[in-house]
């Protein structure tokens, strides 16, 4: 049975990661007010130029023809972008889109695969399991800037032109709200035409290019790559932080009432070594009565 001493010891210690999980979810708190304005303001850009281009490369010439960045190759080499947290103590955050990185590369047909990996824990994971990393990139995100993202995406273009790779995915966590990041996979290279009507049922509208659709595209699509890429970035930190603040408000949840149920037993020791004490005591004045 744990004496007093034993029960104080791990109260004193259950009390200090209580001060810990609660300091890191008050910091995960502030640093996720700053991301997830980020991502908000980012959003609406990223979608209407996703929306433009999709228009604007559906009537733009296919086949040989076709600007470099949307031309399609059967090819089997295939390069996937995986995003992921430098740290942990974030719940499922990691686990996640690692599992769902795992389970699309299992899935693929294409028997030549390369990784590129985005984030200390992927990076850790997958070079453990022997996977070939091309390139990764860690130690950013405490000052993610579109700097990182253009140095990520100017990489794929050059390997996509230089026909080193045939497709380029991103996998990264969407976040969807503080307890919500969901793991999405989205094509980026080749950019993705639209297909059928547009929405509400019309037809995609018909642009006149001024001054002309090659040096429109030629400065539209690299723009759109870059900032589908600093997208998936900014709701993977915003995604990081909520994640951690939900865990971390757990943690403290769980060390408040683990300290509850200790007293409770610290108590019920301290009454029981107090009443031996006392037969002890009423045990010694009878023997000396006799």
């Amino acid at each position: 049975m744990a004496t007093l001493r034993d029960i104080r010891r791990r109260i004193r210690s259950v009390e200090s990661t209580q001060k810990i999980t609660r300091a890191m979810k008050l910091v995960a708190a502030a640093k996720l007010r700053r991301a997830q304005e980020r991502v908000l303001a980012a959003r609406p850009y990223a979608g209407k130029m996703a929306e433009l281009l999709g228009n604007l490369v559906s009537g733009a010439p296919a086949g040989d023809g076709a600007h470099p960045l949307l031309a399609r190759r059967e090819g089997p080499r295939r390069q996937i972008v995986i995003i992921t947290a430098d740290r942990g103590l974030a719940g499922a955050f990691n686990s996640n889109i690692i599992r769902r990185a795992v389970e699309f590369i299992r899935q693929s047909q294409a028997p030549e695969v390369t990784l590129v990996v985005v984030g200390r824990k992927g990076r850790d994971f997958f070079r453990r399991r022997g996977y070939a990393i091309k390139h990764e990139m860690v130690g950013f995100w405490d000052k993610l800037a579109y700097s990182h993202a253009g140095e990520l995406a100017d990489a794929f273009m050059r390997q996509y032109l230089e026909g080193e790779v045939d497709e380029v995915h991103l996998l990264y966590n969407e976040f969807r709200s503080v307890a919500v990041q969901r793991p999405v996979r989205v094509p980026l290279l080749p950019i993705p035409r639209a297909e059928g009507e547009g929405a509400g049922g019309a037809a995609p509208a018909d642009y006149i290019y001024e001054p002309g659709p090659a040096a429109i595209l030629d400065d539209l699509l690299p723009r759109h790559v870059r900032t589908q890429v600093f997208r998936a970035l900014m709701e993977s930190i915003a995604g990081e932080y909520g994640a951690r603040m939900t865990a971390m408000e757990a943690a403290t949840k769980n060390a408040k009432e683990m300290i509850g149920v200790l007293t409770i037993q610290y108590n019920k020791a301290r009454q029981e070594k107090i009443t031996k004490e006392l037969l002890d005591i009423v045990g010694g004045a009878e023997a000396l009565k006799q």
